[in-house]
């Protein structure tokens, strides 16, 4: 799950609004992110001026994604660990200080990715023409709490539901509706568990039916650039390499990389340091021994800008153009990188 950012020019703002703030060097704007408190500002985040009606329809065959009926919250059992934030609409954004592990730690976030793998998996085989969203997150929801786990999208910052899909336009964090996909949609599925006090974090872009070229062809580049820029990743490794090795493959394709959103540190808690920027970029730091984060690039065939819906979650393109994203947590060891996140 990315974590979002929005942009002033300095970070002294940050701190009495309890908010993540990320600059970036040789751009006059840095980005943090609000708790919803502070909802009202994001209109600021996303330039109100750009806001289009979700109901136009872009230059395609493609109907503008419009929302559904959002389904009551599923419960969840009394005796499953649940993490801190649980019980606040506030998002606690960024924890300060990288994830780095012990061996019991290590396996514990084995356990957590594997499960998220798992689950991912079987959502995947639901995606079909006629089937609403809302019930892939009430299979995800049952398949996580049978095993022991929390979601741990649920109740994140206010989030109503144990997944996040996004259908075609939607760069992230789309919440499961009534909305049934159709032939030619695509859909990212993110998954999040929280398995004995661990977070594992996974998505991938699924296809709906019979899907066009243009959109394989989306999907596939968006893998390749997760692939390699996991395939870089070593202890003593710049972290601003995983940014610059997905731009220029995306600029191969002509893409666009959304820069609004960024993978993150992921163990013990949801969203940690270090900030994982996915476009080109010049922070400083490098990757440790041990050490767990997401990648998670949203790779986009046009407009890059997002706009936000009034659910204050659902983020789309501002031309309605295709987004896709694929993530994977990863565990840093001496050889390389260890990918979690897989069955």
């Amino acid at each position: 799950m990315a974590v979002a950012g929005w942009y002033i020019q300095s970070r002294m703002l940050c701190s009495p609004l309890h908010i993540l703030c990320r600059y970036h060097p040789g751009r006059i704007h840095a980005s943090m992110q609000l708790s919803r408190t502070f909802s009202g500002l994001t209109d600021l985040v996303f330039n109100n001026n750009r806001r289009r009606n979700i109901e136009e329809l872009p230059d395609s065959k493609r109907k503008r994604l419009r929302p559904g009926k959002v389904s009551l919250r599923r419960p969840v059992p009394d005796h499953i660990l649940k993490p801190p934030y649980v019980n606040s609409r506030k998002p606690p954004g960024i924890s300060s200080g990288p994830e780095v592990h012990d061996e019991i730690g290590i396996e514990k976030m084995r356990a957590s990715g594997r499960l998220a793998a798992q689950v991912l998996q079987h959502a995947g085989t639901l995606v079909k023409p006629g089937i609403a969203t809302d019930e892939i997150d009430e299979a995800v929801h049952k398949m996580i709490i049978e095993n022991g786990a929390y979601p741990s999208p649920l109740g994140y910052g206010g989030f109503p539901k144990s997944v996040c899909t996004s259908v075609n336009e939607c760069i992230c964090h789309g919440i499961p509706d009534s909305r049934e996909l159709e032939d030619g949609d695509i859909i990212n599925i993110d998954v999040t568990v929280y398995l004995n006090g661990y977070h594992g974090d996974t998505s991938a872009t699924f296809f709906v039916g019979a899907v066009d070229e243009e959109a394989k062809n989306l999907v596939q580049v968006t893998k390749e650039c997760l692939d390699k820029a996991i395939s870089i990743c070593a202890p003593g490794v710049e972290f601003n390499k995983i940014g610059k090795t997905i731009h220029n493959l995306a600029d191969e394709h002509r893409y666009g990389v959304v820069d609004q959103f960024v993978g993150h540190g992921v163990g013990r808690v949801f969203h940690s340091d270090p900030v994982i920027l996915h476009y080109r970029n010049n922070e400083r730091g490098r990757m440790v021994l041990n050490q767990t984060f997401t990648i998670e690039p949203m790779i986009t065939i046009g407009s890059i800008n997002p706009i936000m819906w009034d659910d204050n979650w659902t983020v789309v393109t501002e031309d309605g153009s295709l987004s896709a994203q694929f993530e994977h947590t990863i565990l840093i060891t001496e050889n390389g990188a260890e990918i979690l996140t897989q069955c």
